[in-house]
């Protein structure tokens, strides 16, 4: 079949002698990511100022090679609770059974520095409570959460849009910290809640513009619970996903199924690098995949002035 395949770059440079680095990530036409794509299944193609059309890149000469989150990527979970009184009240332990397997689901098996997630929760204060601070220990997480107790809080509003604004911002202040240099990254913001914004603090109007303003690589995924949330609210702020539990008996499933599209979006990115044999001007790259019978392709430029041999 035809395109089914979006390539879409994140991020692409240069490197001498002859480096060109070029980070994208692949989805499908519904803007799910496909995650797990292995070198074979990619072509790249190159076309210099002097060649008609795009040719295949020899793999031998140019030493080419496609890596899933390699060490320059980054990717940092930001998992935000509502503990306002109702959710201590009804549903703690489940809350806290559902945030420690969504710990153990997101964060890699063994210790990756390059894999860190933070929680923080709210209730109708006008503040984001910090809850275990960014780190890649995940039992340190899942002790943090063991350690909420019904007496955290006794706020019975709940300042969902400041803690949407907030979370945001955080979020966005860690991407710009993890990409200094070459690196390269993407956050994601979940957000649980079991109803509305009580606090009345801030607007939606607000909350909506920072979350569909953001670095289009921080993702926002909303779990809400019962019958007191605004779906249609919910479903706009998670703009990558949301979900509904009815009762605190699905939490952990749902928790479970947004822990899954977080870890499928961090693994559908990847860095392709090789060493042109270009030594001057303006360049077309193309990459393209084949996978399950579906396809896609991406096409840049890159500039190979300065190029010269002992690339590796």
């Amino acid at each position: 079949g035809e395109n089914e395949l979006v390539l879409s770059i994140q991020d692409q440079y240069t490197t001498e002698p002859g480096k060109v680095s070029v980070f994208f990530k692949v989805s499908d036409l519904d803007g799910k990511p496909v995650p797990g794509l292995t070198a074979d299944e990619f072509t790249i193609y190159e076309q210099g100022q002097n060649d008609a059309c795009f040719n295949t890149i020899s793999k031998s000469e140019a030493n080419s090679r496609i890596s899933p989150n390699s060490q320059i990527f980054s990717n940092n979970t930001l998992l935000v609770l509502d503990l306002s009184a109702s959710v201590l009240t009804t549903s703690l332990e489940e809350l806290k059974t559902a945030s420690a397997s969504f710990v153990q689901n997101v964060m890699p098996v063994t210790t990756d520095e390059s894999f860190k997630m933070a929680i923080y929760w709210f209730d109708g204060e006008d503040i984001l409570h910090e809850l275990n601070p960014l780190t890649a220990d995940k039992a340190e997480l899942t002790a943090a959460i063991e350690s909420i107790t019904v007496n955290i809080s006794e706020d019975v509003s709940t300042d969902l849009y400041g803690a949407v604004i907030r979370s945001t911002d955080i979020a966005s202040a860690l991407l710009a910290q993890s990409t200094e240099g070459e690196k390269i990254g993407a956050a994601s913001v979940v957000i649980f809640t079991d109803g509305t914004d009580q606090a009345s603090r801030y607007t939606l109007d607000a909350a909506q513009r920072k979350v569909d303003t953001a670095n289009p690589n921080i993702s926002f995924f909303t779990i809400g619970l019962g019958g007191e949330i605004d779906t249609q609210v919910l479903t706009d702020i998670g703009k990558t996903s949301s979900v509904v539990a009815n009762n605190k008996e699905e939490l952990e499933t749902t928790f479970n199924n947004i822990s899954e599209l977080v870890s499928r979006r961090a693994s559908s990115f990847y860095l392709f690098e090789y060493c042109s044999p270009k030594r001057s001007g303006d360049n077309n790259l193309a990459i393209q995949v084949r996978t399950d019978g579906a396809q896609g392709a991406v096409q840049t430029k890159f500039n190979a002035n300065g190029f010269s041999g002992g690339c590796e």
